[in-house]
Order: C-alpha cells, then sequence, then structure tokens
C-alpha cells in the first residue's frame, strides 16, 4: 500500500467517526416521545407523591459530571411552574431502578404527566425551551380535562 491509499484510508475513517460522533451529538439531549407506556410508581422511588401537573424526574449518580447543574435547572423550572415536582433519583446504589427504567447515561430526564405516565425521555441535559414547551402542553391537557 502506498503513502497515499493510507492518508486516504485515513482521512475517510477520521471523518466516519466525526460523522458519527456528531449524530450521538446531536441525538443525545432531543426528547423521545415513543415510550412504551408505564406508569410510575412514586413509592418505588422514595417519593410520597408526583407533581399535580407534571414531574421531572431526573436519574444521577454521584460521580456524573453535569447532574448538578441539570439538578438546579429542572429545580428552577419546577419552581416556576404551579403543580410541577422535580425528583432527583440517586442511581449510584440503586442499580435496580437504573435496569428498570433502562438508564444508560446520566443525567437521564423523564417527564411525567399528572398520573405518572412517561410522556418524555431525555438522554444528557435536556434544554430549558424543550422542557417548557412539555410543561406548558401537560398543563393545558390537564385543564381541558
Amino acid at each position: 500500500m502506498n503513502i497515499v491509499g493510507a492518508l486516504l484510508a485515513i482521512a475517510a475513517l477520521l471523518a466516519v467517526t466525526i460523522g458519527v460522533g456528531v449524530f450521538l451529538q446531536m441525538r443525545q439531549s432531543r426528547p423521545q416521545r415513543h415510550i412504551p407506556h408505564e406508569v410510575v410508581e412514586p413509592h418505588r422511588l422514595g417519593a410520597e407523591k408526583l407533581g399535580e401537573v407534571a414531574t421531572l424526574l431526573q436519574f444521577s449518580t454521584e460521580l456524573c459530571a453535569r447532574c448538578p447543574g441539570v439538578h438546579r435547572t429542572l429545580s428552577s423550572i419546577a419552581d416556576a411552574h404551579e403543580g410541577v415536582r422535580h425528583l432527583d433519583i440517586d442511581l449510584t446504589h440503586r442499580p435496580d431502578i437504573a435496569k428498570h427504567f433502562r438508564v444508560l447515561q446520566t443525567p437521564t430526564t423523564l417527564v411525567l404527566d399528572r398520573d405518572g405516565a412517561i410522556q418524555t425521555r431525555f438522554g444528557g441535559a435536556p434544554g430549558r425551551d424543550v422542557l417548557e414547551l412539555e410543561l406548558n402542553r401537560l398543563a393545558a391537557e390537564s385543564t381541558s380535562v
């Protein structure tokens, strides 16, 4: 193999690697709505109740670098919306919950409706604007019922 062929092979491999990395990064903070229907019981998570409109359920670990920032964001969003509650579950010593909810990265955030049904799932740090839209949608649904 000549040097030009080797450089072209390395360049192609580098381009594919960058492309896959960009794709995964873009996909990471997007909301997922095609979630199997499941109702989350607050007692299983160590909470007494869920929010009257919605619950922002955050899964974290002790070693997660982005989790404290996401915690502050979700708490401030929950404080700004009537009937919205923020729960932060540390998965460090709860592998059963991590396995049940298929949490492969932290932070992972689930948006639950007032009944505890999972509406949206975010892997990574969710965007504030997307969370605001989800909460406004759930608030509109809860007032129309």
